[in-house]
């Protein structure tokens, strides 16, 4: 009997003083879902599935994150994507913020009209610790963990109709954008007709002539073959490059172990730089292949690129009210820095 009792306890005490790591592990998700707009055939989807392939190596399995490309885990419509984090169906975003500005406003304030003009200045704003752990800390307050920031490629716009080479050109011209009302504003002051459309939907109406035009990085115009649905004219104006957001939603993050956080955060450093890479390669063979396929590309002049900006200036000085004046101030010091380095 004595012995029975002394063996009863040992195990107790054994159980109490087991790993926290153990103890968390078996409340670990069988599987984790990740929300991709893009699958791995372009840079945004591919730095996806590294991040992913790397949090399971790394950690031998106990974490296992399955992608969503084509933001299937919200029907397609992107915009929804933080909310749906917030609300359990997704736990880890591998996304552009501008997507969720309907849900998280500030989250956007990279995103401003040719805030950021090239990527000796985009290299430079995310070079400085403080303002990403600013921005970072935003992130916290709206319910996710922020791990990496890749870049989801210059914006640019094609369109069926004629070449664009200054603001006048936009007018009249039916242009799809993702579900940011400061991406329609911009058309809109430029005297274009904005169309809020999903990815998915986009395809269809650019082939059917329902909308003339798509403003998107030149890496996806050639991965979905977009010359293929009517669009024969490009401008290369590089007004808008979002950040390309690693997160993981607060709840999950916090029933991992510091380890396997370390190892996470470790993760998506690594997947960010090798996704950078990617899109910088892209970048710089996109206006060559693009006019490959037939396709008149044009790259404004230093005079041209002044015009767009003050084309933009309304809804710049707008949306830098509404989202973070106070970040989007300091990146204007960064930038300026560069114009005169």
């Amino acid at each position: 009997m004595l012995n029975r009792r002394k063996l009863v306890v040992a195990l107790g005490a054994a159980t109490l003083a087991a790993p926290h790591f153990a103890r968390a592990q078996a409340a670990y998700k069988a599987e984790y879902k990740m929300s991709t707009v893009v699958p791995p055939a372009f840079a945004w989807g591919k730095g996806g599935e590294i991040f992913l392939t790397l949090v399971k190596e790394r950690t031998a399995g106990r974490i296992n994150i399955k992608q969503y490309p084509g933001a299937s885990l919200v029907q397609g419509q992107q915009d929804r994507e933080f909310s749906a984090m917030r609300q359990g169906v997704i736990d880890v975003l591998c996304g552009a913020p501008i997507n969720w500005t309907s849900t998280v406003p500030q989250l956007g304030c990279f995103t401003l009209p040719f805030l950021i003009p090239d990527h000796k200045a985009w290299d430079a704003v995310f070079a400085d610790q403080a303002l990403v752990r600013d921005y970072f800390e935003m992130v916290r307050k709206a319910g996710a963990e922020p791990l990496a920031i890749g870049e989801t490629g210059y914006r640019q716009i094609s369109n069926s109709k004629h070449a664009v080479i200054k603001p006048d050109d936009m007018k009249g011209l039916k242009v799809r954008v993702v579900g940011s009302p400061m991406y329609g504003e911009i058309m809109s002051s430029m005297g274009a007709n904005p169309t809020f459309m999903s990815w998915a939907d986009t395809q269809p109406a650019l082939a059917s002539g329902a909308v003339d035009a798509q403003e998107n990085p030149l890496e996806v115009f050639l991965a979905a073959k977009v010359n293929t649905l009517g669009q024969k004219y490009v401008t290369k104006w590089n007004y808008s490059n979002d950040i390309l957001l690693y997160a993981i939603a607060a709840p999950v993050w916090a029933s991992w172990t510091p380890a396997d956080q370390k190892i996470v955060r470790e993760c998506a450093v690594d997947a960010a730089k090798q996704q950078v890479a990617l899109v910088r390669k892209l970048f710089a063979e996109d206006v060559q292949r693009v006019s490959a396929l037939g396709v008149a590309v044009h790259v404004p002049t230093e005079s041209e690129m002044a015009a767009w900006q003050i084309a933009a200036r309304r809804p710049y000085a707008r949306y830098k009210a509404q989202t973070q004046p106070q970040i989007v101030t300091r990146v204007e010091e960064i930038v300026a820095r560069t114009r005169k380095a």
